[in-house]
């Protein structure tokens, strides 16, 4: 089996109503045409990598290339996870975690999307919730990093319900313009005050070695 050479792919995280793991061919199919279906209005942009600004082919194209370069250059010294959100077997989008000298610093980033119709249902929070989880419960991480632009309200809603706190700005040209984008922060405190959703992590164990751990958090 796959998992056999590289474990990330037995990798589960499980909330009430999602499931998380590394795609397979077809679910990262899938996870392709619902970005090339849209994830966002088409008059705001709110990633500082400007993907979807592109046909929809090319859209679905750079989905799959970003993901296969994520296991291409994946060391345990620096590395990007990305894992599709699966709710009631489908496809719903798409939630990352990724960290460079995660073992000493124990640092985390987190990024995502959902696909327009699947938006304003609360997934985001239990994404964000499975991943944050999987970095202090699984891994021992002590803070959690994330960004949105000012307008970004949904993803600043997120990040204020599971605990960060503002931690300064940061100023981005995204289609020729100044955009001022909101840095936050979560410690393992704030962390534990906030966490209301439960999460089931699976297969973590053999997946230490990868991340850069040699044992238990």
């Amino acid at each position: 089996m796959i998992a056999d050479q590289w474990p990330l792919f037995g990798l589960v995280l499980r909330t009430p109503r999602l499931e998380l793991r590394v795609p397979d061919l077809d679910r990262l199919a899938e996870l392709a045409a619902l970005a090339a279906a849209g994830v966002h209005d088409p008059g705001v942009q709110p990633f500082v990598a400007e993907w979807t600004d592109q046909p929809p082919e090319r859209v679905a194209r750079s989905v799959l290339q970003w993901q296969w370069h994520t296991w291409a250059a994946w060391q345990p010294e620096k590395w990007s996870l990305g894992l599709v959100a699966i709710a009631d077997g489908r496809v719903v989008g798409t939630q990352s975690i990724d960290a460079a000298g995660f073992a000493t610093l124990r640092e985390v980033g987190t990024g995502s999307w959902l696909g327009r119709a699947e938006q304003g249902r609360g997934y985001g929070t239990e994404m964000r919730a499975a991943v944050l989880e999987l970095a202090f419960a699984g891994l021992g991480a002590v803070f959690a990093t994330s960004e949105a632009f000012e307008d970004n309200h949904a993803s600043y809603r997120v990040s204020r319900k599971l605990g960060y706190a503002d931690n300064g700005v940061e100023r981005h040209v995204i289609r020729g313009k100044a955009l001022v984008g909101r840095r936050l922060r979560l410690d393992r405190e704030a962390w534990e005050k906030a966490r209301t959703v439960p999460v089931r992590i699976e297969g973590l164990d053999a997946c230490r070695p990868l991340f850069g751990l040699t044992e238990q958090a």
